[in-house]
């Protein structure tokens, strides 16, 4: 059973390095819920998670969730324990704290950038981490922490990205800095501007026909000159003729 379970984070884990860019050592947020499991399962998380990621980790929690957990008093004394031994990360609620549930929302918005990975027993916020693509999901089920298998979102992400229907965010601003140093922007720029307008119909094509001349209308009209001249002298002639004959 172990094993399966091995094969299954070691594929997921794959997903997630392949497609998001997943890095050692990896930074896992966990709640108060998480923590409180793993204290009543009697679970290391120090000492098994990286054995079970295959890789360097980094545990780390906010200021709201130790705030939640402080306010919930000895309820969750030994989670806040557990809590208070990971790295603190920053978040934007310094003045005005909020849940722990909606604080970790916050840490992973704009298509998880830090790479986070999150650790709860909430099934809200499970739901609402299956939402946003590209942030694996850690939770303990019978005294085992088990990484949840990739979710819809991501799946569907993954598969535009495939069909060069979609650029993540951060992948676009790098693009156009790389773009910026190597001077390729202006060349674009250039380019369109040089681009040919649709020009008008072909000058050839629009000649007008040549006019006759007026020279050479007027040899024609001299020759008509000539033929009626001639013809004349010749009815004189015939006719020069026939009166001598009747004589």
């Amino acid at each position: 059973m172990k094993i399966t379970r091995q094969k299954h984070a070691k594929k997921n884990m794959g997903f997630y390095k392949n497609n998001f860019h997943f890095r050692e050592p990896f930074q896992v947020l966990l709640d108060g819920t998480f923590c409180q499991a793993a204290l009543r399962n009697k679970i290391q998380i120090r000492e098994q998670l990286p054995g079970y990621l295959d890789g360097a980790t980094h545990l780390c929690t906010t200021r709201c969730v130790l705030k939640e957990l402080e306010s919930l008093g000895k309820a969750l004394y030994g989670a806040k324990l557990i809590a208070q031994r990971f790295q603190v990360r920053n978040c934007s609620h310094l003045k005005n704290p909020v849940s722990g549930s909606a604080c970790l929302l916050s840490m992973i918005e704009e298509g998880n950038p830090h790479h986070f990975f999150i650790a709860t027993q909430d099934q809200d916020l499970a739901n609402k981490v299956k939402k946003k693509p590209g942030v694996p999901l850690l939770f303990i089920i019978q005294n085992t922490m088990v990484l949840d298998k990739p979710s819809p979102k991501s799946l569907a992400f993954v598969q535009m990205l495939q069909t060069n229907q979609l650029v993540p965010e951060h992948q676009k601003q790098s693009i156009v800095q790389l773009k910026e140093k190597e001077g390729l922007t202006r060349q674009e720029s250039e380019k369109r501007r040089k681009r040919k307008r649709a020009g008008g119909p072909n000058p050839l094509s629009c000649l007008k026909k040549k006019k006759k001349t007026q020279q050479s209308q007027e040899p024609s009209a001299e020759k008509k000159k000539r033929k009626r001249k001639r013809n004349r002298v010749k009815k004189e002639v015939m006719q020069s003729v026939q009166k001598m004959e009747e004589e």
